[in-house]
């Protein structure tokens, strides 16, 4: 069930760049950001809200995780570029590669206090298939 839910994520994924591609186009890539940032906040306070979350779970958080807030907004931010010149399918296929590429690194290596998991050598078949298919999308 859970790859199902990750299929479905990757899907919306591919929705929000669109969208997001769409609102930098119409509003600039600077306002883009503000409106899909204070767009989500404004969502998730009243969740939190009628759920009775509380802030003070962030105590104790070491204080390097909350550079993915940074890192969302430059995330976003290169993904709106991207979409301009290389449309959805192309710029997440990139994304998706550098995604793979970074995650073995974090496994192979248990970066950011993650558990090991050391790269195996057929997962090198995966990425010259997902290399034939990128290179295949640059050239046609």
């Amino acid at each position: 069930m859970n790859k199902l839910y990750a299929v479905f994520v990757g899907m919306l994924v591919s929705i929000m760049v669109t969208f997001n591609g769409l609102l930098a186009n119409y509003s600039g890539d600077y306002l883009a950001l503000i409106i899909i940032h204070l767009v989500g906040l404004s969502i998730i306070l009243p969740i939190m809200f009628v759920k009775k979350e509380k802030l003070s779970h962030i105590k104790g958080i070491p204080i390097y995780l909350f550079s993915a807030g940074a890192l969302g907004v430059f995330m976003v931010f290169s993904n709106n570029i991207s979409f301009n010149s290389l449309g959805v399918s192309l710029t997440l296929s990139l994304v998706l590669l550098g995604q793979s590429i970074a995650s073995c690194v974090i496994d192979h290596y248990g970066l950011f206090e993650m558990e090991v998991k050391k790269f195996q050598r057929r997962k090198l078949f995966g990425f010259i298939l997902v290399s034939i298919g990128i290179i295949t999308m640059f050239i046609y």
